[in-house]
């Protein structure tokens, strides 16, 4: 009998206390006060806009006609590209038509071009300059990836349709303006057949 009235009155113990605690508010969330001043948080500058990965390198795969931007291994952008008029093979000789193979860098960014802007590729390299003086021809230069002939945008990637270049890599006026934002000099160019 005598657990039973220790039950019964320990009811009539937490009734009263369980009340009190609702009713005072204690436990419940903290409730902050209208007049009290809150820190104001101010940034002093503004925040950076999401940056796209920085391109190291430039892949250009000719047979498949693609200008790949490569940040480390990862490939950022890819596009569709018109080479030189005779695009298969080293190129020789200045106006053989061809596209050069091999590594270079960005050696220089054209704005005056008369494409809608050009980057320089730093052909001939030290491999083509033996090879030529060995041939006893002039290796030729002035090789960049550009855009389409100044006056001439609206023909966009129809341009795609033939190989038409001396031995440049051509893409549409968009697609250079996206290249153009991404690519600093001295950035690695890999041309490969």
């Amino acid at each position: 009998m005598r657990g039973r009235g220790w039950r019964i009155g320990s009811i009539f113990v937490l009734i009263p206390v369980t009340i009190i605690w609702i009713v005072s508010g204690i436990g419940s969330p903290a409730r902050a006060d209208p007049d009290e001043k809150r820190p104001e948080f101010v940034l002093d500058e503004p925040l950076p806009p999401h940056a796209e990965p920085p391109v190291d390198r430039i892949l250009v795969l000719k047979a498949e006609r693609r200008l790949i931007l490569l940040a480390g291994m990862e490939s950022v952008a890819d596009y569709g590209i018109a080479l030189g008029s005779a695009p298969v093979g080293l190129k020789r000789m200045r106006g053989d038509g061809r596209t050069p193979e091999g590594l270079y860098r960005i050696d220089a960014r054209k704005r005056d071009s008369d494409f809608h802007r050009a980057l320089h590729i730093s052909y001939p390299n030290a491999e083509d300059l033996r090879r030529a003086r060995k041939s006893g021809v002039d290796p030729g230069g002035s090789i960049m990836i550009h855009g389409l002939p100044n006056g001439l945008g609206l023909i966009g990637s129809g341009h795609r349709m033939v190989d038409w270049t001396d031995g440049c890599i051509a893409v549409t006026n968009e697609e250079m303006d996206e290249i153009w934002d991404r690519v600093e000099e001295g950035v690695l160019v890999e041309i490969r057949p």
